[in-house]
């Protein structure tokens, strides 16, 4: 909450303009919430988020180009009050009923906004994020991914999984390497192999999964180790267990 006025600063996030004005209709007989920056789009909302550190944020679930689970994904971390709002969807309110989230069903009226508020001012005050990593779980069901999100401060880059040439471990992130450029992405290794695995990538080491389409050749290193030697030069280490990946599919 900013210090002076100690009013809870908000961002409304939602591609249509009606519900946009409805949301702020709602909020204005709540004279503790300041809306700081209304959003159209997911990338605005990332944008907002990330530069005005808001202590609560109004989701739409569906919208174009970036929807709102993908906006949680980039946001995840800054996201301690969040309301989320959306159209029947059974994937997003399964994900929510099992972690306990609430959500706002469209169309909502007054005394069930006031209700939600009342419990994102609880989460707020107690300092009490989302569940943001445990929500995406349920949500996609282990279901393949078609591209990577990677947040770089407010930028935000989408890169199609077939633009992908390896993803790499590094510490609490992974390093994904598509297009001549690496992207840091705060994402376990496991994590991304199952998104990844429908889509033609194994995993051929315990810190690399490579984009099985990018293999030009397998080559014996020194001990009888083997090396996958990529289209554009590149080496990367196979384990045993890799290389038995590798040849129920070659």
């Amino acid at each position: 909450m900013s210090g002076a006025s100690s009013k809870i600063r908000a961002v409304i996030v939602d591609d249509e303009e009606l519900a946009r004005q409805m949301l702020r209709e709602f909020l204005s007989g709540h004279h503790e919430i300041e809306i700081a920056a209304e959003c159209a789009n997911g990338f605005e909302a990332v944008k907002a988020v990330t530069e005005l550190k808001p202590d609560l944020v109004f989701l739409d679930i569906q919208m174009p180009k970036l929807d709102g689970f993908e906006v949680l994904e980039l946001i995840g971390a800054d996201a301690t009050g969040v309301v989320f709002t959306t159209a029947h969807d059974d994937y997003a309110l399964r994900a929510f009923e099992v972690h306990a989230v609430d959500y706002l069903l469209k169309p909502f009226g007054p005394e069930r906004f006031a209700e939600s508020l009342q419990l994102a001012r609880s989460r707020i005050a107690q300092r009490q994020p989302i569940p943001a990593r445990e929500l995406l779980e349920a949500h996609r069901e282990g279901a393949a991914i078609d591209r990577i999100l990677i947040r770089d401060r407010s930028q935000v880059h989408v890169i199609p999984v077939e633009q992908i040439d390896y993803v790499e471990a590094q510490d609490d992130y992974v390093s994904v390497r598509a297009a001549g450029r690496s992207y840091l992405k705060e994402q376990t290794l496991g994590e991304l192999e199952a998104q990844l695995a429908p889509k033609g990538f194994v995993r051929i080491h315990r810190r690399y999964i490579l984009n099985v389409s990018r293999l030009a050749k397998i080559e014996l290193s020194e001990k009888d180790n083997r090396v996958a030697i990529l289209n554009d030069r590149t080496e990367l280490p196979i384990s045993r267990s890799g290389y038995l990946k590798l040849r129920e599919l070659l």
